[in-house]
């Protein structure tokens, strides 16, 4: 005799129970759950009668488990508040209560909790369900931008909070692309799907029969892969700048042209030959600028720093010597 209290998740499809849970519910003189419970189907194909109670009673399942073995099928959230209460009256007249775990949720098993409240968002939101690819762009490179400033000010404390930001960002960008009804539609499963593919492709030392003596080879065999993809994608027009968005900061764009063009082997002249303003281009500009700053980003990569990451340091002192000096002046 005793009370069974079967936890099961609804991350994981009804009906997908350990042995021991199927077990129990075989074995037990009464299953009763809440009607519409997920597993009641499978349960019926497993030739097992459960009981639906719409308003369980933690007092008539701890007496009827006294005289007899009872499982309940908790709800998929958990019933968190019934079991406190058969705990309450377990305390003074003793009952073997065990809660079995019928289903474990798998590593990511969240991401389909975000799934679904980002599809309920787009459906009931006003404000989720105005948005576009184009409208939502600014608030994924904001989140982007939060997310590295946690990185480098060393606040890995709310580090997880801002990568849930930019998640949400890849979330919302797939159902939105989910309401399309042609060829450029896509779901949150077809994005995950293709870098899958992508890092398996690009992993022939891990996922393939391919062997790499250290990090360096690791490096060579990705960007012949590349290469490869790029070739497949744009024919004798492929380049090794495709793919190298234009629209991120200046720094850090002369910085990934010039490693691009780096590990193709482009003569050194190239850069040092760039005119401050070309004629019949920017007639108006005659400034040396520019060259001088592209200039910067080359010496800073050939002594192995990163200029954005540089300029973004000595800004960071500037802030806080303002910030101090703002303090030594006192209120005004």
């Amino acid at each position: 005799m005793g009370l069974t209290l079967l936890a099961t998740t609804h991350r994981v499809a009804p009906g997908l129970l350990t042995w021991r849970a199927w077990d129990a519910l075989r074995s037990a003189s009464a299953v009763r759950t809440r009607p519409g419970h997920p597993l009641l189907p499978s349960l019926r194909d497993a030739g097992i009668a459960a009981d639906e109670v719409p308003d369980p009673d933690a007092a008539r399942l701890v007496a009827d488990a006294r005289s007899g073995d009872v499982l309940w099928v908790a709800a998929p959230e958990g019933d968190e508040a019934l079991m406190r209460e058969i705990g309450a009256l377990v305390v003074d007249d003793p009952l073997d209560v065990e809660v079995l775990h019928g289903s474990y949720d798998l590593p990511g098993a969240r991401l389909l909790d975000l799934v679904s409240v980002m599809d309920t968002l787009r459906r009931e939101c006003p404000w989720d369900r105005k948005q576009t690819h184009a409208t939502l762009v600014p608030y994924l490179l904001e989140e982007s931008y939060e997310v590295l400033d946690t990185i480098e000010s060393g606040d890995y404390g709310a580090l997880r909070e801002e990568l849930g930001d930019v998640l949400m960002q890849v979330a919302f960008h797939s159902v939105v692309a989910a309401e399309r009804e042609d060829e450029t539609a896509f779901t949150i499963d077809d994005v995950a799907g293709a870098i899958v593919d992508k890092l398996v492709r690009r992993h022939p030392h891990v996922f393939g029969d391919v062997t790499v003596s250290g990090a360096d080879e690791v490096n060579a065999n990705w960007e012949q892969i590349k290469a490869a993809e790029r070739a497949e994608k744009s024919g004798a027009e492929a380049s090794a700048l495709d793919g190298v968005p234009m629209g991120q900061p200046a720094l850090s764009l002369a910085a990934q042209l010039q490693r691009r063009a780096a590990r193709l082997g482009a003569p050194d002249d190239l850069a040092d030959a760039l005119p401050d303003g070309q004629p019949g281009d920017l007639p108006d500009v005659r400034n040396d600028l520019g060259a001088r700053l592209f200039a910067l980003v080359r010496d800073a990569a050939a002594r192995g720093l990163d200029a954005e990451s540089e300029l973004r340091t000595v800004s960071r002192v500037f802030r806080d010597r303002v910030r101090q000096w703002e303090r030594s002046r006192g209120p005004e």
